[in-house]
């Protein structure tokens, strides 16, 4: 056996790579001198966890360039939210294993991670409840925890779904935001939704996997909430960056292109 090669230990957990690989993209960019995330905590919990091979796929550090900045992108919204609303709620639909509370917490908020039990599962083994952080079975396809949620009129509220649209084709992205409208009087939203070149060559390239949707104009959505105030869209390339300052000349002269090849964050104000 070659003595550099070490084993893995014995109690590692065995995550889903699907689960596993935005964890510990997010623990690689944090090594990154001014990286788009700094996240101690995935650092933290991917030491317990075996690292799956299929997470070495493809063009990993491109790959943790586009998601990383996606994620920093999110937590820019999110926070800008928690200053206006200090003792809001953040909703995390699908959340996976995100750590966004973690990094984000103004000790005053109050967030609930929502995912199927499968996945709430591998969360309670490496994060922990408390009074302002609770975790309960939910997803944009199973909307029974609509009905359950304590929110009063009136609360401010942020849905966050940041990965999990993107396994979503029309039909289901239209019943969740249809859902949410008639759930919720106001609210406020940040999502990841992808465009509609991202299996393109240029697509892959900047790091794309493939995904259920592809939507040519984001604006789309402003059809199935037509009583939304305003929304905004942040490219990838928005993000100021030496890493992406290759695709920034280039899309930055077709700029059009910039909402079509990647996923794409959507803060849409209800």
């Amino acid at each position: 056996m070659n003595p550099n090669v070490t084993r893995p230990k014995a109690n590692q957990f065995r995550i889903p790579s699907r689960l596993l690989e935005p964890l510990w993209l997010r623990s690689r960019e944090s090594l990154v001198d001014n990286g788009q995330v700094y996240d101690p905590v995935a650092a933290t919990a991917c030491r317990q966890c075996k690292l799956n091979p299929d997470c070495l796929k493809g063009n990993i550090d491109q790959k943790q360039l586009l998601y990383t900045t996606l994620a920093a992108q999110c937590d820019a919204v999110v926070s800008q939210f928690m200053k206006r609303h200090p003792s809001g709620w953040v909703v995390n639909v699908g959340c996976g294993l995100d750590t966004r509370f973690f990094r984000l917490d103004n000790g005053r908020c109050r967030w609930l991670e929502l995912d199927i039990d499968e996945n709430l599962l591998w969360r309670q083994k490496l994060f922990h409840r408390s009074e302002r952080y609770q975790m309960h079975c939910g997803s944009v396809n199973n909307l029974d925890w609509l009905q359950s949620f304590p929110i009063r009129d009136g609360e401010p509220l942020m849905v966050v779904c940041e990965l999990a649209l993107l396994g979503c084709n029309m039909a289901q992205l239209t019943a969740f935001l249809h859902a949410l409208g008639r759930r919720f009087r106001q609210f406020e939203a940040c999502f990841v939704v992808a465009g509609d070149l991202c299996e393109s060559r240029p697509g892959k390239l900047m790091g794309c996997d493939s995904y259920a949707h592809g939507l040519k104009d984001p604006h789309c959505l402003l059809n199935l909430i037509p009583w939304a105030d305003s929304m905004t869209l942040h490219s990838p390339i928005d993000k100021p960056c030496m890493r992406w300052r290759i695709w920034q000349r280039l899309l930055n002269r077709i700029n059009f292109l910039k909402y079509r090849v990647t996923p794409v964050v959507i803060h849409l104000n209800v």
